[in-house]
């Protein structure tokens, strides 16, 4: 059994679409730390909500 594709487009309910960019930003900076750890690459990553806040990811805090 696979899973189906969705199409990508934008959410229309701000509460479902508040969930969607919380679920899919931790996924996003854990793929980022794996990506760092397993390629003993330097990772950075800025993502910006729709209300303007900042998250942001570094591997590496120095330099």
């Amino acid at each position: 059994m696979t899973r189906q594709k969705i199409e990508i487009k934008k959410i229309d309910n701000p509460t479902a679409r508040q969930v969607t960019f919380s679920k899919r930003r931790r996924g996003l900076f854990k793929k980022a730390q794996e990506l760092s750890t397993l390629c003993d690459a330097e990772v950075a990553l800025i993502v910006f909500s729709t209300t303007g806040r900042l998250f942001d990811y570094s591997s590496s805090r120095f330099g």
